[in-house]
């Protein structure tokens, strides 16, 4: 069915209804228009004027490229001005992961022209798998010109690769200076975080990761540079625009005397230990060495599986720094306050008691290191002696209270306000700490263990090296590290100056006179040292005699020491961890105090050790990582970031676990006598890990 409608509506049209339908035609279609024109030139205004900048910029960005200039870290000198850490020239190549097309062709391609091997292959392969995307990882730096050319002319075709022309961190001493100053590291997600400095992202710039490096990070940082070159669409560089130099980071001045510490790393030799030197006129700390250490100049390049795997076997623990963190009984070297201690309580110095080998207290024996006992003994002979029945007895009278004063008024026990990542400060123990740390009453043996350094007593080389210097000089000396204040005036400690002059005599006749380490000496006939030896056992005596076995169970051998005798200029702490006693200390202390008045003797003599020690500590680092390539190649297992802090963190804990039972009686172990031909021999020895263990005599020994 089909419907048709039509409709024909016819409507009158004249001229002037046509003419006034197109007037208003033209008004709308005109207004249209002229709205549009006016958007249009007010947007073009808009974007001419409000945004010239931002579009002027983009326009220029697609021409120009503007990148930072790392600055230059501020330099870190020692009292002279000799670099312990400084910056050297570099071509270096880096990644930025989130740029690479083809990572995997990219490092291949790296690796061939670079010519890195297999271990660096695969280190540069765990750097990759910890950075984050826009972070900045090192392929290789300290390269040649032919093999940095090499990946320069290649960049168009290897995005996300940079070549760096500039500066990297160099340590000229290595591993002597490694726990004082520290190392660099490239930034962490973690540190960007902190502190969003767009530098901290920058190829080629690393930040202080530990020591003075970390503790002066904004300091040593200074202000970045900037490059402006024109490039083509590709990237490739045209021509140079302009440049803005750098500002580098301030210079910072220790105390350290770089000589003296380099000799006195070095020569701790193959043992595990610390020594500290320090100047008894202002305190200023001229050595703080801790042995063995790490190369910062490894740990700046970044460290990779098979070095870290190297330092976590070893077990003198190259990664603690035995200055500040390593905790230990002090031994007989506290002799010399407690006799300070005994005088200012009123006991008289020529008072004396009879030693027959040891000393009945209550229903034990404590006996002298010394078993056949040194007969009549005063105050004196106690000390260059070190009789211990002489500090038993009158220890019982005096009580502990007053010698744990004395040992805090000479700075154990203290924690330093140093420019240190951390300290260890120990124990002073009394009556008062241990019942607030174990709920017990102090007994009797407890002030017997204490008197000769035993028990509960921690100090870390730091403290032992205070007490030598405010002992010798009467002043409280605080160790400082940052030159410039060596005027500033000391307090006295308030000791008598004839109690002070008893003490000084003695201990110069431990070295000088009938005491128990006259090859202490130093080869100079005008001047004198005056020392006190110390040992300090770690196992009991059913386990290990202290002298022979298994290295971790021989006793520490300590030593302190101050020169010249009658006029104190330096002062000196030696620790040697499981050296045998204090026969492997005071050598090592004697020929850095040497250093100190004739270097060219001091180092004559430690050449020739280190002839028989396989090099120097730098050589021997070198030598035991390539041993490792051969041993392990790529096949060390890989360490997470989480099991790296957890070996660090377990390296820097205090050493409590690992001292002797403290709540028994102790006795002191037989040392080695100074004027035996046994001890004459492993004194001079260039090789006392060998031999730590052989010391013995038909008599006892000393300590």
């Amino acid at each position: 069915m089909k419907f048709n409608f039509k409709f024909n509506f016819k409507r009158h049209v004249s001229m002037a209804t046509l003419r006034n339908s197109f007037d208003r035609r033209t008004v709308v279609l005109g207004s249209v228009q002229g709205g549009i024109g006016v958007l249009l030139a007010a947007r073009m205004s808009y974007l001419a004027v409000a945004q010239n900048e931002k579009y002027k910029l983009d326009a220029e960005s697609n021409r120009v490229n503007l990148s930072l200039i790392p600055p230059r870290r501020g330099w870190i000198l020692d009292r002279r001005g000799t670099p312990l850490a400084s910056n050297r020239a570099d071509f270096r190549v880096d990644v930025i992961p989130e740029r690479m097309q083809d990572s995997a062709r990219t490092i291949a391609q790296l690796g061939k022209l670079l010519e890195l091997s297999p271990v660096d292959m695969q280190d540069l392969e765990d750097k990759l798998d910890k950075a984050r995307g826009f972070a900045p990882v090192e392929v290789a730096s300290n390269l040649d010109w032919e093999r940095f050319a090499a990946v320069s002319v290649r960049l168009p075709d290897l995005p996300g690769v940079v070549t760096q022309r500039g500066y990297s961190r160099d340590y000229p001493t290595g591993p002597s200076v490694g726990h004082l100053i520290g190392y660099v590291g490239a930034a962490s997600a973690e540190e960007y975080e902190k502190d969003h400095d767009p530098i901290l992202i920058t190829p080629g710039y690393k930040v202080g990761k530990d020591g003075l490096e970390k503790i002066f990070e904004h300091e040593l940082r200074g202000k970045p540079g900037a490059r402006r070159v024109e490039v083509t669409a590709s990237g490739r560089i045209v021509r140079d625009l302009d440049t803005r130099e750098d500002v580098p980071g301030k210079t910072i001045k220790l105390t350290i005397d770089s000589g003296l510490q380099d000799y006195a790393a070095r020569r701790i030799g193959v043992e595990s230990g610390a020594v500290v030197v320090m100047d008894c006129h202002s305190g200023d700390v001229l050595a703080m060495a801790s042995m063995p250490s790490f190369d910062p100049n490894s740990f700046s390049d970044g460290i990779g599986r098979l070095e870290w795997k190297m330092l976590a076997d070893d077990d003198h623990v190259p990664l603690r720094n035995k200055v500040l963190r390593g905790l230990y009984p002090p031994g007989s070297t506290v002799k010399p306050m407690v006799a300070l201690s005994f005088m200012e309580a009123g006991l008289d110095p020529d008072e004396s008691v009879f030693c027959g080998g040891g000393l009945r207290v209550g229903n034990r024996v404590f006996h002298c290191w010394n078993r056949r006992g040194h007969g009549q003994v005063n105050m004196a002979k106690g000390i260059y002696q070190s009789c211990d029945v002489y500090f038993y007895h009158f220890a019982q009278r005096i009580g502990m209270d007053p010698i744990a004063a004395m040992a805090r008024r000479l700075g154990l026990g203290q924690e330093f306000k140093l420019p240190v990542v951390g300290q260890s400060y120990g124990t002073v123990p009394d009556p008062a700490w241990k019942l607030r740390k174990y709920g017990k009453e102090w007994q009797t043996f407890d002030t017997v263990n204490a008197t000769i350094g035993q028990g509960y007593f921690l100090v870390n080389p730091l403290q032992q090296a205070v007490m030598a210097s405010r002992i010798a000089s009467g002043k409280v000396l605080m160790p400082r590290l940052l030159y410039g204040h060596e005027n500033d005036p000391v307090a006295s400690l308030g000791i008598p100056q004839d109690h002070l002059d008893y003490v000084h005599q003695a201990m110069s006749d431990v070295v000088n006179g009938p005491g128990t380490a006259h090859r202490a000496a130093l080869p100079f006939d005008d001047i004198k040292l005056a020392g006190k030896t110390g040992t300090a056992q770690v196992v009991g005596l059913h386990i290990s005699s202290g002298k022979t076995g298994p290295w971790k169970y021989r006793d520490h051998g300590h030593f302190i020491c101050y020169a010249p005798f009658d006029k104190p200029r330096y002062a000196c702490a030696v620790i040697i961890e499981h050296g045998g006693g204090s026969s492997a200390a005071y050598p090592i202390a004697r020929d850095v105090m040497t250093y100190l008045w004739d270097p060219e003797l001091a180092l004559e003599k430690l050449h020739e050790f280190e002839k028989g020690w396989g090099g120097t500590a730098k050589e021997r680092l070198d030598a035991r990582y390539q041993s490792y390539v051969s041993q392990y190649g790529v096949s060390a297992p890989k360490v997470s970031a989480e099991e790296e802090s957890r070996k660090v963190r377990e390296s820097e804990e205090d050493q409590t676990a690992n001292q002797p039972i403290v709540r028994d009686a102790q006795s002191p172990r037989p040392e080695p006598v100074a004027t035996g031909s046994a001890e004459a021999g492993a004194a001079e020895n260039p090789n006392p890990r060998a031999n730590s263990g052989d010391r013995t005599t038909t008599n006892g020994g000393t300590q």
